[in-house]
């Protein structure tokens, strides 16, 4: 056991720092944030900072880095209202990684790398068409953070794309049938196996585990 502190980690060279703190969070969901502007072009980048705000309304947030230069995502989001969220499985692995490349503002990732855009009448955005489980966001709100700048967006999820036998019975979507995959850090990406589920704890009664598929 080691014991790292604030000191040596302002000391550390500073990729090695990014590593460090970033998969320190454990293990997060990564999506592809579909995006287009006003001009109608389309953009699609890997964002692992997605998170659950509440199910009524049902809300997502996302943090974007800070907009001290382009963030196409962002300025898209911004300027059309709308995004989508994408899951990224391993079949699509390598060239959703390889949509953090910075490509020039008027090129799109799709096109660099294979990836395939979808569209529902609902939204202007694209979703990726590779991908199981797509979601349709409406744009509320963002939020400067002053400690770093970052940018923390709220969204209501409008439309959910995902197939029909991954919903139970329940209303838990089964990740891992339709291979959801998980990150850590900035780079290393997992799959998943379930080890359990739990009905609600209560403090007078026995844990009692679920049937997955109930």
């Amino acid at each position: 056991m080691i014991v790292i502190t604030k000191n040596d980690i302002d000391a550390m060279d500073q990729r090695y720092r990014v590593n460090f703190i970033n998969s320190l969070s454990g293990f997060k969901s990564v999506n592809l944030v579909g995006t287009v502007d006003a001009e109608g072009h389309s953009n699609v980048a890997p964002f692992s900072s997605v998170v659950h705000l509440g199910a009524d309304p049902a809300l997502v947030g996302m943090v974007s880095r800070p907009d001290s230069v382009l963030r196409g995502s962002l300025k898209n989001i911004i300027e059309t209202g709308w995004y989508s969220l994408n899951h990224v499985t391993e079949q699509m692995l390598e060239q959703a990684h390889q949509c953090s490349a910075r490509y020039a503002e008027n090129e799109s990732e799709f096109t660099a790398t294979g990836l395939s855009e979808s569209y529902s009448p609902l939204c202007p955005a694209p979703m990726v068409a590779q991908s199981p489980l797509s979601m349709l966001i409406e744009y509320k709100e963002h939020h400067r953070l002053a400690i770093n700048n970052t940018v923390f967006i709220v969204g209501q999820i409008r439309e959910v794309h995902l197939p029909q036998e991954s919903l139970l019975d329940s209303g838990l979507v089964d990740l891992e049938a339709i291979g959801s995959l998980a990150c850590s850090g900035l780079d290393s990406y997992h799959g998943t196996q379930r080890l359990a589920r739990y009905a609600y704890a209560k403090p007078d009664k026995p844990l009692q585990e679920i049937d997955e598929h109930s």
